[in-house]
């Protein structure tokens, strides 16, 4: 069985979300998403999630994609996570293109998928602020 993770805040969940995890899944048979904690995204990343860690949770495990939601509460866990887990591949979104080539020495394919270009959870919080750039 070949084991996929990725890693995001998947908070305000919309279809280019779900595009990621389908291409990610394609990679292998199990997919496992390491979901940002709300502590980590307020301590790490200044970032304030709409919704919480659990309802987050549960959005992603109610995707078909998605085989195990597992917490990500520190940058330096990928390491682990891909030996704990026996991951074959991991996968991010190509805004983070070579960031995390030093998994390849662990033993693992690094993949950067394209974002799905017309959606994002920034655009969608913008739009309804109403800071539309026409």
């Amino acid at each position: 069985m070949k084991r996929v993770i990725t890693y995001g805040t998947f908070d305000l969940l919309h279809y280019g979300h779900i595009n990621l995890l389908k291409r990610a899944k394609s990679y292998g048979d199990y997919l496992i998403v390491a979901l940002s904690t709300d502590e980590f995204n307020w301590n790490e990343k200044q970032k304030k999630c709409y919704f919480t860690y659990e309802q987050r949770k549960a959005l992603l495990e109610s995707i078909r994609y998605v085989d195990l939601v597992i917490p990500e509460t520190c940058w330096e866990q990928k390491k682990t996570d891909v030996h704990e887990y026996h991951i074959d591949t991991f996968v991010m979104g190509n805004d983070w293109d070579g960031k995390f080539d030093f998994l390849k020495d662990e033993g693992v394919d690094v993949v950067y998928l394209p974002r799905t270009p017309e959606i994002s959870s920034t655009q969608i919080k913008n739009d309804l602020h109403g800071d539309k750039k026409e």
